[in-house]
């Protein structure tokens, strides 16, 4: 007798921490190298203390995120690699509570507020910022499209870690495929499916500048 298939946590429930302690503790783990050729680019992980959230395990969604298949490292001109908090480091991928991300983000110039609250998640020098609150929800419209919340956190880090890389937001190149991963998915799809990736069968896919 076979049991039904489980289906896919969309979004977490309870409340979210909209505040920490506004300091952070680092994965102290170092990973192997992502990639096969090109460039090294180390980056640590970080998550903030009283957020609720383990360090490991944002350490161990950020390696998979990044390690792909599909990842930024497929096209054999980049690797990456996880470093500890006393190796140097060319970025920190950071796990943060919608109030100390909106602090960090402002600080680099960018501002994440939608409503007055600040929602989505950024890139300033250096720094990558995950805002807690999409870490745990997601958002209402990928919730209603019924996207796996681990696929969309997929999403969140490949888009981030791209503006890192030095990429910039793409819209949606027609109605019915997949959504660039530099496409603001957390805002809206325009009419694309959800797309955690940045390569898509082999190849690098993009949409149009915006």
């Amino acid at each position: 007798m076979s049991s039904a298939p489980v289906a896919p946590v969309l979004s977490l429930p309870g409340p979210v921490p909209a505040h920490g302690r506004g300091s952070f503790g680092y994965d102290d783990r170092a990973g192997g190298v992502l990639g096969r050729a090109g460039v090294l680019r180390r980056f640590r992980v970080a998550v903030e203390d009283g957020s609720g959230e383990d360090v490991h395990a944002f350490g161990d969604a950020v390696q998979r995120a990044l390690a792909g298949p599909g990842s930024w490292v497929d096209g054999g001109r980049l690797r990456l690699q996880r470093v500890g908090p006393g190796s140097p480091s060319d970025f920190t991928i950071y796990l943060a509570t919608r109030d100390t991300a909106g602090r960090l983000c402002r600080a680099g110039g960018i501002n994440i507020r939608v409503g007055g609250v600040p929602y989505t998640s950024c890139r300033v020098a250096g720094k990558v910022v995950i805002n807690l609150d999409r870490w745990r929800t997601s958002v209402p419209h990928l919730v209603a499209a019924k996207l796996p919340l681990d696929t969309y956190r997929l999403y969140v880090i490949n888009h981030e870690v791209g503006h890192q890389l030095g990429h910039h937001h793409e819209a949606c190149p027609g109605a019915g495929r997949a959504a660039p991963v530099m496409q603001q998915q957390t805002l809206f799809l325009n009419g694309c499916r959800p797309n955690p990736w940045p390569y898509v069968g082999g190849k690098r896919y993009t949409g149009p500048p915006v």
